[in-house]
């Protein structure tokens, strides 16, 4: 079931939360789209052991490789919320057409911020502002510093971590057991991860937790931008109807 298709209806699909697709029943884009990502954080944490300099100056460049990786699945998410509301806005709410401008905006957002509003593609120079107050001198928010305090280790590591722990680890668990939590994340088209994705987060998070090297970050980026692309085309609830109660499909 993917973020455009219909929902069947059957009455057992809320109770299959926990229930895992095998990896031979993903599709062929979710299949893909692990492969890829896993290999590349894969050999980025080798090559952090073999040879750090090539994996900071190299692999992890700006601009390089894994930077366009990462924001290729954050225009995807971009370009589906917009295809879906002009293709499928005659059976969404008013909600469902919010939340997913507000997921389009917060991608774009989010790309933006890691190529710093094209910069360096335009050759732009930063002004005087951001010369002072961002860390590395770029045109971004994530790189601000506010009273000595880096608003990257606060809002985008610390409150983010705090946030996304509670997406994958708590709010899937509500889902299931409260009926409220299901007809308010249907009704607002809150896309609700799959377990297979749970478990990618959980195993990136202790891929990256073994490379050595201070640019790991960029790694994780790239990993936790691809799952949110496929949460966001693949969740686990319908997401597709006008209606406040949640639709029902056949178990996985």
């Amino acid at each position: 079931m993917g973020y455009f298709s219909s929902s069947p209806s059957a009455p057992s699909y809320v109770g299959n939360l926990f229930k895992t697709k095998s990896f031979s029943l993903l599709s062929l884009p979710e299949k893909l789209s692990l492969l890829l990502m896993f290999s590349l954080v894969s050999i980025g944490v080798i090559s952090a052991y073999a040879d750090k300099e090539w994996f900071e100056d190299v692999y992890t460049v700006e601009d390089g490789l894994i930077e366009w990786l990462t924001v290729l699945p954050l225009a995807v998410v971009s370009i589906a919320c917009l295809v879906r509301i002009i293709y499928r806005r005659g059976s969404l709410s008013g909600k469902m057409i919010a939340s997913t401008v507000f997921i389009a905006l917060f991608s774009l957002f989010a790309l933006g911020e890691e190529i710093s509003w094209g910069q360096r593609i335009f050759n732009i120079q930063s002004s005087s502002f951001f010369k002072t107050y961002n860390a590395q001198q770029e045109m971004n928010l994530h790189n601000m510093v506010v009273d000595g305090v880096k608003v990257n280790k606060l809002i985008f590591s610390q409150l983010l971590t705090v946030a996304i722990a509670f997406y994958l680890l708590v709010f899937p668990w509500l889902y299931r057991k409260k009926q409220w939590v299901r007809s308010l994340a249907n009704s607002w088209a809150v896309p609700v991860p799959r377990v297979y994705q749970i478990i990618s987060f959980l195993l990136l998070f202790v891929l990256i937790g073994l490379c050595p090297s201070g640019k790991n970050a960029e790694l994780l980026e790239l990993g936790a931008t691809t799952l949110f692309c496929l949460i966001i085309l693949y969740p686990f609830n319908p997401i597709g109807s006008v209606s406040p109660e949640p639709e029902q499909v056949s178990a996985e």
